[in-house]
């Protein structure tokens, strides 16, 4: 008769086999983060160099625009408001 093929059931942890497990685990979590750093600084790299001159330009200016309207807006309330 041949024997049925069943799982086998894992030797039960020690202590020190947890201990290593999470070590390994930490390792790896580690090493994961700094690639995920590495890969974050190879993007923003890469956009800040292939964005041209004219983008960085023009958003200068509508930043500038930006700021030039709101202080209009607020001296137009300014105004407003106090008379």
């Amino acid at each position: 008769m041949a024997k049925s093929s069943s799982p086998a059931e894992p030797a039960p942890s020690t202590g020190d086999d947890m201990s290593e497990l999470n070590k390994d685990l930490e390792r790896m979590i580690e090493s994961v983060e700094n690639i995920a750093v590495q890969l974050t600084c190879m993007v923003y790299d890469m956009v800040t160099l292939r964005t041209g001159s004219e983008v960085g330009a023009s958003m200068r200016r509508l930043e500038e625009a930006y700021r030039a309207c709101t202080e209009m807006t607020t001296n137009w309330c300014v105004l407003h408001i106090w008379r």
